[in-house]
């Protein structure tokens, strides 16, 4: 969205639309919002996060990874 300055205003993200204001690494719904189909964690320029929005969820991501409630990659080959 382009303001009278000439400069830009970003589109809010995810969790700025829906007022989350904490990261659950149990809420596997919403971290899949943010992993590739590959199982990558996407990046924030992609996902429209904050630094620290990008921070928090690429931790809690991590720790579901660890805890099994989300695979590490996934098997995308089809042979």
């Amino acid at each position: 969205m382009r303001l009278k300055s000439g400069t830009f205003q970003r589109k809010p993200s995810y969790l700025d639309e829906h007022a989350i204001d904490f990261v659950d690494y149990k809420d596997v719904k919403l971290l899949q919002r943010f992993i590739s189909p590959q199982g990558k964690v996407l990046p924030k320029r992609i996902t429209r996060l904050s630094t620290a929005q990008q921070r928090h969820v690429a931790q809690a991501i991590k720790r579901a990874r660890h805890l099994a409630l989300l695979p590490f990659v996934t098997d995308t080959d089809s042979y």
